[in-house]
């Protein structure tokens, strides 16, 4: 076959690299992606989209039909607790709990406020063919899966990587300025030698993927996730129940996913007889009752990250650069924010438009994002044993015993309002898994590709629970929707594309002309306009902006292709074109004209 020049090889076709793709077309960077696998994820995997995920998907065209094939709103409100699902027992299968879960299906005013998009749920075995057909779309002939990299050379200039045809078992030379690392950690890191460190063996888990009818006992229509505390196997992580599509959700879905903890080196993890005898037994299903197996996989429960997310002109991703519990579902997120983060980057270095410094900003930014996002992941798993705790139950104990620590929930007994209280308060703690808005969506960025603006050091008022919007640099843009010529639109919309975007205050003329001269002189896509209630080029008719943009009237503020706050003045300057000429100039990592 014939050798290929590209810009971009992406090594990987998970939500990762199908995502890189998809974001570098949007850019208008040429890509390649090879993947060795024959086809897209055969596993459900990872389901939550967070807001942000769902924004840039949104920016990529291909959002609409996630949240047309994910689950509706009101399937997703809440996670709950119950004590077993079906069985013998007068108590099994009663709701010891219920959480709001992720925005509670988008009625919780802090995401609304956060966000024009909802989370999501979908799983990789129904999201990637999704991602890979609009990939496809964008990038014709760009997305080749069952073609295996098996080995790469750098230079200065680039990478020369070898691909295997796995159908012909002809080998090609892909010739690129750039790598992106997608493939889980299966090839490309050990190549380039970089390690993985981190906590491993956390926990044996074990996954089946079934057909079952589930709703004469999965019977709460808001509920996702559905954490058994069975007393009868000792408490949490006895079992962990997930709808999985694809028609039809909550009660009614078609298929599920239960999940079962096993200790580490237990021989029966790999019998599937005793594998589906003990998830009969724990979820209590009826002898008439035969689910339909699609598939049963083992898994280690693990938190590793990359020690180092660039080498040369290859750069880490996904899986290839971390890998996190399920719990809070950060995995796949952080992964899309991983490329998203990149691909703009990538994509100001190849026209010209930046220095090669802007690309050490992406592990400068990103790995401490992942590496909070593992830790915050590992403690969402382990937190959930805090049930167990305020119920005292134990596998210890007999199922007699256990059921007999969860009487006073249900009767009138002594200890009744102390352990009903301390339930109360260990499934609030789950909250930090739940509603976690500032680890999922509030994440912030120090670099050279941020300016600092000399305010004070950002003390949240909660670090994981809320998201408090800002325009301090190194926040996420905060969210308003604004009005121009009749038409209302998010303002963070108005960075797709690749664009830079200049908001200044109603009085703040002065840098939009600055910005605008700048950007034609540099060739820098920029957007650049007044905000204000009134006089303004864009009209904040909420007063959303006003409530949070942290600026006077002859203030402004730039914000990143990735909707990042990169500089701030919070008000007028004696020349805002030099002011902003040195700004850009720090954040590309070159010398603007």
């Amino acid at each position: 076959m014939t050798d290929i020049q590209v810009p971009v090889l992406i090594v990987g076709g998970g939500g990762a690299g199908l995502t890189a793709s998809m974001t570098l077309s949007t850019l208008g960077v040429d890509s390649l992606l090879v993947s060795a696998l024959p086809v897209t994820s055969t596993l459900p995997k990872a389901h939550v989209l967070n807001q942000r995920a769902m924004e840039i998907f949104t920016e990529v065209g291909v959002a609409a039909e996630i949240y047309e094939r994910g689950t509706p709103p009101e399937h997703m409100r809440a996670s709950a607790w119950y004590a077993g699902l079906a069985g013998p027992h007068e108590n099994y299968g009663r709701k010891l709990g219920e959480l709001e879960a992720w925005g509670g299906g988008y009625t919780d005013p802090d995401y609304v406020a956060a966000s024009p998009c909802r989370t999501c749920n979908l799983p990789q075995i129904r999201l990637e063919p999704v991602l890979k057909e609009h990939a496809e779309k964008l990038n014709p002939g760009g997305v080749r899966f069952h073609h295996e990299l098996v080995d790469l050379v750098q230079d200065r200039e680039g990478v020369t990587a070898t691909v295997r045809d796995k159908d012909t078992d002809t080998t090609y030379q892909v010739r690129s300025r750039y790598l992106i690392a997608a493939d889980g950690g299966r090839t490309v890191g050990r190549l380039v030698g970089v390690e993985m460190r981190g906590q491993r063996d956390i926990m044996k888990m074990l996954s089946i993927h079934m057909s079952a009818d589930l709703s004469p006992w999965a019977t709460d229509d808001d509920v996702l996730i559905r954490w058994l505390v069975n007393p009868d196997f000792g408490g949490s992580f006895s079992g962990v129940l997930v709808p999985m599509g694809p028609d039809h959700w909550g009660p009614a879905s078609e298929e599920w996913v239960f999940h079962m903890q096993y200790a580490t080196g237990d021989p029966d993890a790999m019998k599937e007889e005793k594998v589906l005898a003990r998830m009969r037994a724990t979820l209590g299903l009826p002898p008439e009752l035969v689910p339909t197996v699609h598939r049963i996989s083992t898994w280690t429960m693990e938190g590793v990250i990359a020690d180092r997310f660039r080498t040369g002109r290859v750069f880490l991703a996904g899986d290839a650069a971390h890998r996190h519990p399920p719990t809070g579902g950060l995995g796949l997120t952080s992964a899309i924010h991983d490329v998203y983060n990149l691909s703009w980057k990538l994509a100001a270095v190849l026209a010209g438009r930046a220095g090669d410094g802007l690309l050490d900003t992406y592990e400068t930014e990103r790995k401490p994002v992942d590496q909070h996002n593992i830790d915050s992941a590992i403690a969402n798993a382990l937190n959930h044993f805090t049930i167990d705790r305020a119920l005292n139950l134990s596998a210890d104990k007999t199922p007699e015993q256990n059921w007999a620590e969860l009487a006073p929930l249900w009767q009138d007994l002594p200890d009744s309002a102390a352990k009903r209280h301390a339930l109360n308060r260990a499934i609030a703690s789950q909250t930090m898994e739940f509603h976690h808005h500032n680890v999922e969506f509030g994440y912030r960025y120090d670099s050279t590709a941020i300016v600092p603006d000399g305010s004070p050091e950002y003390v949240p008022l909660d670090p994981v629970r809320l998201y408090e919007p800002s325009t301090r640099p190194g926040h996420p843009m905060p969210h308003a929707f604004v009005e121009r010529q009749g038409e209302r639109v998010p303002l963070g919309t108005l960075v797709h594309g690749g664009r830079f975007l200049l908001l200044a205050g109603e009085e703040g003329g002065a840098w939009v002309e600055a910005a605008e001269k700048l950007a034609s002189e540099n060739d820098v896509p920029l957007v650049a306009g007044t905000v204000g209630v009134l006089d303004s080029d864009f009209i904040d008719v909420r007063c959303a902006w006003l409530k949070n943009r942290g600026i006077s009237p002859a203030g402004a503020v730039l914000v990143r292709p990735d909707r990042y706050v990169a500089f701030r003045s919070i008000d007028a300057v004696a020349d805002p074109h030099a002011v902003l000429k040195d700004a850009l100039s720090q954040v590309l990592s070159t010398e603007l004209r």
